[in-house]
Parts: structure tokens; C-alpha cells; sequence
């Protein structure tokens, strides 16, 4: 772990604290932030002065704190609940980064586990050095400069990221322990969280901060000018419980007739928000087209922990009764995106989650004004079938059609089994709603003129009935919108 040290240099570490055994949660995720804010002034305060040209006599390095829980009896928890508990006796372990950002999500998985185990956690500095590019991410004067830029050799000085310790070994394997023979306590290790924040802020243009518990995915740019438009809608209305809205470039407005600048060069994947007081809000990502952007993107924001993601975006209609405009509700995946074949095989089902399906129905019915029997005349549940190839249709049709026709898919575009894939490897709940845009089985291809009035208004309604079935999901419980359908045999304690 330490292999970039430099044997020519004592090292200095902050000034040692020694464990702390908490039986309230809320006092041990302050107790988290002490360690933290130590940990990264005492780098913060060290990087200044070397890229200020003060001699490097001392290699700097500060710990990442961590959460520690032994049980010691396979103690009856709620059957129903799918969190809050871990799997057997034994010691379990996690590195904490972040811990203002991650305070509510914290104190809620510390209290379920005190709770449901009657022991309490110990809250201690951790053997996993913070690396410095994370430690400064936070101040925007401060940039690392690459290797050889500085005055002094960085690798020398402070720790850097290590890319052998940050992966998805917790969420991807089974009977995964740590180096010190404790099992893992949540799903990513501080490191892997400290990776994706970052990868984060630089792909979508906004810092984690503002990211929302409900997240809807699309590959149209049309989505983003209607959820700008709805958003401002919601911050006129002092009822609606929205109280801000942010653009890429950390843009902020609490007006609905406030000005909303637009950065000279947007970001790969631009990133809206439409927050409420509580993280409870909306955020939308255009993603763009293809499912490597979906991959990127579902990587890093699961380990924001958000309560769901969906894909509403484009797909083409595989069947003749199907009319431009159309909604598709997935009810199931064929996966032939083939960028997450290393993490989540494709032997692998991805299932429909009930409580997303009934919330995605009722929005169409809602939105629509449409239901029961009626509702079919617009709305198709069925395969959905993912593919990394846009312009598959010039290729021999033998063989695709001969499997969407197998799979009874309905519907084909570049992303949504990507992320219901992901949702499913990183136990966030998922789910997809369509709308159909052209039929090139059919003749109808997706070329200037084609939309008609039916598919211009269906496009606008489909982002509301996002939005709308957001909306239902964040009244439902969490315990119960965190399905058991998504965890396996040896899960952690933490969401």
C-alpha cells in the first residue's frame, strides 16, 4: 500500500487519536468528521507550503477514519428490511470519506446497525492514506500539478491514488474480507468513493453536492429544456418543495425567472438539479448515446447511494403495431451492450423491480389520463434489447432480427440494460420507460421531418411522467424500495 514512499524521508503524520466506541450514531459521524477535517487540513496545510517552495524534508501522509463493528451472535434481525444488518458474527470494517457530504446516509446506516445488533460501533483512524489529489479536491486553489511540473517529486511527498486498491471487488465478488481479516462494511471503500466524487464533478459539471436521491438518465438533449422549464415551474410554486435548481458550472438559481448561465463549452455529460432541502430532489444526466457513456456514468454515481435511477430516452420500436411516440415500460433486458461482461455476466437476469414497474405504470396513467385497457393503445411493457452498435441496421438483419425476434424484445437502444444492468451490480434500484422515436424494421427512420404531432407531444409528456414516478418513489419507504431482489448471499451492512 505504501510502495511509493520514499525510504530517504521521515514521514509525518497528524497528531494520533485513538479509537472511540459510539452508541449513538449521530455523535459518531461527528466523531467521523473530526478525523476527516484533521486528516486533510493537516495536507492541505503541507501541499500549500511545498508548491509555495518550502523544502519537502518530510514525506506527509494522514489516514482515512473508519467505522469497526463486532458481533458476536447471529442475532435475529427483520427479515423484511434488506440493510442495516450484517450477515454473521465476526468483525466488519469500512474506510470513511466524505463524512459532511455523507452525513444523513451515514447516521441512517449506523443507526440501523447499533439497533438491530445491540452493540456499538468503534470510530478510529484507518491504514489507508488519504491520497493528496483527494484531500485538496474540495479547494478549488488548490490543483495538483502533474509529475515533474512541481518543484518537488509528488510521490515522494504525499500519497497518490492507487489504482490496485480501487475497484469493485465488495459489490462484484463473493466472501471478499479486508487485509486485516474483517468483512466489508459497505459497498465501496473511501478510496474507490474518493475516485468516482472526482470523476464525477469532471464529467458533469457540477460537484457532488448537489446530486439528488433520485436520478433520471436520458440521451436526448429535448429532456434537458423541459426539465429546465419544469424546474422553474416548481421554484415559482412555494408549494412544491423544490427550493433550487443547478446547472453545469455549479450554476445555482432560486427563482423561477432567475437567469440561468450556460458555460462557454459544456461537459460530456451535462448535469441538472432540481434539489429540495432534504437531497430528496431530481437530477437529470444526458448521458449522450452509447452504453459505454451509461457505464461511466452509473459507475460514479452509485456510490452517491442514490434511492433510484431511471432511463428515459429514446429507443426504436421492433414491432409493426407500434406508432412513433409510443412508451415502452422494460419488464425485462437483452444484453448485448457488452461493457459490463467483466463485472455482471450476461447470463446474469436483470429483474423487473415491482416497485419501480407499478411506479412507472401510474405515472404514464396519470400523465396520459389514460388506464386499464386504454393505456395499451400507447404504452407496450416488454424486452428491451441494448446493443453497442447505432447503425446495426446496415449490417446482415438475419441474425440480429432472428434474436430480438427470440427474445420477443419490443424495443432496442444503446443504454437502458446498461444501467438497470448497473443498478442491479450496485443494488440501486432501476428501471426504464422508453419512447419510441423510429421504426427501421419498418421503414420509419430517425431523419429530419419524420415526427408528428402525436410523437412531439408524447416526447414532452414522457420527461413528467419521469419526474412523476420520482415523485411516487420518494413517498414510498426506503426499506421498501430497496429490494431484497438485490442482494445477494454475503451483503453489507450499508446500503
Amino acid at each position: 500500500m505504501f510502495e511509493n514512499a520514499s525510504p530517504d524521508l521521515p514521514i509525518r503524520t497528524p497528531t494520533a487519536h485513538e479509537p472511540k466506541v459510539f452508541h449513538d450514531a449521530r455523535a459518531a459521524v461527528e466523531h467521523l468528521k473530526v478525523l476527516y477535517n484533521d486528516a486533510v487540513a493537516f495536507l492541505t496545510e503541507h501541499f500549500t507550503a511545498a508548491l509555495a517552495g518550502e523544502p519537502t524534508a518530510a514525506r506527509y501522509r494522514a489516514f482515512y477514519p473508519e467505522v469497526r463493528i463486532t458481533t458476536r451472535t447471529f442475532k435475529p434481525s427483520d427479515s423484511r428490511l434488506s440493510f442495516g444488518h450484517v450477515p454473521a458474527p465476526g468483525t466488519y470494517s469500512t474506510t470513511i470519506t466524505r463524512p459532511e457530504l455523507f452525513e444523513n446516509y451515514l447516521r441512517q446506516q449506523l443507526e440501523l446497525l447499533i439497533k438491530n445488533h445491540g452493540v456499538p460501533v468503534t470510530v478510529g483512524l484507518s491504514t489507508t492514506p488519504i491520497p493528496i489529489h483527494f484531500a485538496v479536491m474540495q479547494d478549488a486553489a488548490l490543483t495538483v500539478p502533474q509529475e515533474g511540473a512541481g518543484n518537488f517529486t509528488l510521490r515522494d511527498v504525499f500519497d497518490v491514488p492507487d489504482l490496485s486498491t480501487t475497484n469493485d471487488d465488495i459489490v462484484n465478488g463473493y466472501g471478499f474480507m479486508h487485509a486485516d481479516g474483517s468483512g466489508p462494511l459497505a459497498p465501496f471503500t473511501a478510496q474507490r468513493v474518493d475516485y468516482s466524487l472526482a470523476r464525477l464533478a469532471h464529467y458533469s459539471a457540477t460537484t457532488p453536492e448537489h446530486f439528488q436521491n433520485h436520478v433520471l438518465f436520458t440521451n436526448y438533449q429535448f429532456y434537458v429544456e423541459e426539465f429546465e422549464a419544469y424546474g422553474r415551474k416548481m421554484l415559482a410554486d412555494e408549494s412544491s418543495g423544490y427550493d433550487s435548481f443547478v446547472g453545469p458550472g455549479n450554476e445555482e438559481i432560486y427563482a423561477g425567472d432567475a437567469p440561468l448561465p450556460t458555460p462557454a463549452k459544456l461537459p460530456q455529460m451535462p448535469t441538472y438539479h432540481l434539489k429540495r432541502a432534504d437531497g430528496s430532489g431530481i437530477t437529470l444526466v444526458n448521458i449522450g448515446v452509447g452504453p459505454s457513456n451509461a457505464k461511466t456514468a452509473t459507475d460514479h454515481i452509485a456510490v452517491l447511494r442514490p434511492h433510484a435511477w431511471l432511463m428515459v430516452g429514446h429507443c426504436a420500436g421492433l414491432r409493426n403495431t407500434q406508432a412513433l411516440g409510443d412508451f415502452v415500460l422494460a419488464h425485462a433486458y437483452l444484453r448485448e451492450d457488452n461493457v459490463l461482461n467483466d463485472d455482471l455476466p450476461v447470463w446474469v437476469p436483470i429483474p423487473a423491480l415491482a416497485e419501480i414497474q407499478i411506479a412507472l405504470e401510474e405515472a404514464v396513467a396519470e400523465v396520459t389520463e389514460l388506464e386499464g385497457y386504454e393505456l395499451k393503445r400507447i404504452m407496450r411493457t416488454g424486452t428491451v434489447a441494448t446493443i453497442d452498435n447505432r447503425n446495426w441496421e446496415l449490417r446482415d438483419q438475419s441474425g440480429p432480427v432472428q434474436r430480438l425476434s427470440q427474445s420477443r424484445a419490443v424495443a432496442l437502444d444503446m443504454e437502458s440494460a446498461t444501467i438497470a444492468a448497473n443498478g442491479f451490480r450496485f443494488r440501486v434500484p432501476y428501471g426504464t420507460l422508453l419512447c419510441v422515436s423510429d421504426k427501421p424494421l419498418h421503414g420509419e427512420l430517425k431523419l429530419p421531418g419524420m415526427a408528428t404531432d402525436f410523437y412531439r407531444t408524447q416526447v414532452t409528456r414522457h420527461l413528467l411522467i419521469g419526474i412523476r414516478a420520482m415523485e411516487m418513489l420518494r413517498e414510498m419507504p426506503l426499506e421498501r424500495i430497496h429490494s431484497r431482489k438485490l442482494r445477494s448471499f454475503e451483503e453489507t451492512a450499508f446500503l
